[in-house]
């Protein structure tokens, strides 16, 4: 590649890093959010999923607007928005306030994403080139989400409110290198027809009492559960029907056919899922129960950010060398192996107790969310690749939204006695979670190696 295509690259990589730091950034901050601003622990989750439900509920519309009103705009504007709210965050006083700015950084995420995806995945060559393209774009990814942690933890140390306003400065900086390095482009000749604003509306409503219902199902009457499940498989029910009428769908729901299109959105939401469930616990552990600091929880969960270095280096040499679904499925596998490590927690681990957990998690990582990206675009026509990476970032983020409301249920139902033997108990309980996303993507995913054999002895 040119130094101006390296450029490029590197920009729109920084922007999915910030996406991915932003996330990650928070949870360390939680504790301290929770003290000064009085959330409890259902609450407290509230603002990380804010975030990821704004992400992934308008994901899909905003891979429709970078298909039509072109992914250099979409991206440019999107970004000034995003700098706005996450400015906004750290001015919040009251808790309200902070989930109101964090679904409104998610919304801009949203436009801005699948604007920076399908920008890789039109401007390089189909092949080599453009997997390593994506590689380390979603190497970037991944390495803010683990990143982010320890980041997270040395900003929180000074104040939580940097944790919001840091993300401003790098923005600012990536959107003055984004107006000189991203090329003009025309509309794409067949990039025609309108907005579904009607789909987006109801694939948001169907998201959030999704989550809304196993967030507050230890809390609340089993009629209460039922409703608002019977009202999320509603409004799903009406997006189906939707799209089958829209003349312009958000979604064209004959892309859902494509088996292996679909394994790799339900592994991206597992992989997510599990992982945001797992930074959730294992924050509250340490900081909560076992009294670390904001630094020391940071610098421990730093070690999963191996994966920022081997997802550009040793991922591309693993797909080449073996091909990219049984990359993805070794990596999903790994990363049941290292909930497994981390189940038997006590009360007085140490680093080094922690240690081989975090660092399988970190290459589990590497291995699994570049190789899912290509998987969730690969054999998809340019004028759809907005939505193909629409698709792939709402499975990422409504993965997070509900690997985050299960575990803090579980933990909540489980620590209903304040004692720190409960507690630890509470924290084995909500490392079940994603110990079973974990298990069920690893499932989902090999299956399409058992069908990809039997088409070739066939």
């Amino acid at each position: 590649m040119t130094a101006r295509a390296w450029g490029l690259l590197l920009v729109l990589s920084g922007a999915i890093f910030l996406e991915g730091i932003d996330v990650s950034m928070m949870g360390v901050a939680l504790p301290s959010i929770r003290a000064e601003l009085g959330l409890s622990t259902g609450s407290l989750q509230w603002v990380v999923s804010a975030y990821v439900l704004g992400y992934g509920g308008f994901v899909l519309l905003g891979g429709r607007a970078a298909d039509l009103l072109g992914r250099r705009r979409m991206f440019l504007l999107w970004l000034v928005v995003f700098v706005a709210f996450s400015g906004l965050g750290g001015l919040a006083g009251e808790g309200w306030v902070l989930v109101l700015a964090r679904f409104a950084t998610g919304v801009a995420a949203a436009f801005l994403a699948p604007a920076g995806l399908s920008i890789i995945t039109t401007t390089y060559a189909a092949g080599a080139t453009r997997n390593r393209a994506v590689l380390v774009y979603a190497g970037a990814g991944a390495g803010g989400f683990s990143l982010g942690m320890v980041v997270g933890g040395l900003l929180t140390a000074v104040h939580w409110r940097w944790v919001f306003f840091a993300p401003v400065v790098v923005a600012a900086a990536l959107l003055v290198a984004a107006v000189v390095l991203i090329p003009r482009e025309q509309r794409p000749a067949r990039a025609t027809g309108g907005f579904d604003v009607a789909g987006t509306v109801a694939l948001t409503g169907a998201m959030l009492l999704l989550v809304v219902t196993v967030v507050h199902a230890p809390e609340v009457a089993v009629s209460t559960t039922l409703a608002t499940l019977a009202g999320a498989v509603v409004l799903l029910a009406a997006f189906v029907r939707i799209e089958r009428r829209s003349p312009a769908p958000l979604v064209r729901l004959s892309i859902l056919r494509s088996g292996p299109l679909l394994r790799a959105n339900a592994g991206a939401m597992l992989l997510v899922g599990s992982f945001m469930a797992f930074q959730f616990t294992v924050v509250l552990y340490l900081q909560e129960l076992r009294g670390w600091s904001e630094v020391e929880t940071g610098l421990a969960l730093a070690v999963a950010g191996i994966d920022a270095v081997l997802a550009p280096t040793l991922t591309p040499w693993l797909v080449a060398r073996f091909g990219n679904a049984r990359v993805v499925v070794a990596g999903l596998a790994l990363t049941v192996l290292a909930y497994l490590l981390f189940l038997p927690v006590g009360a007085d681990w140490g680093f080094l107790a922690m240690l081989p957990s975090l660092a399988v998690l970190g290459v589990a990582f590497a291995l699994a969310y570049g190789p899912l990206t290509i998987a969730g675009t690969e054999s998809v026509d340019d004028h759809e690749q907005g939505l193909a990476s629409g698709l792939l970032t709402t499975s990422f983020q409504f993965g997070a939204a509900l690997g985050l409301a299960a575990v803090s249920a579980v933990i909540v139902a489980a620590t209903a006695d304040a004692s720190p033997e409960v507690a630890l108990a509470g924290y084995r309980a909500g490392l079940v979670v994603p110990l079973v996303a974990a298990a069920l993507g690893t499932a989902l995913t090999a299956s399409g190696l058992r069908r990809t054999r039997v088409a070739v002895h066939a």
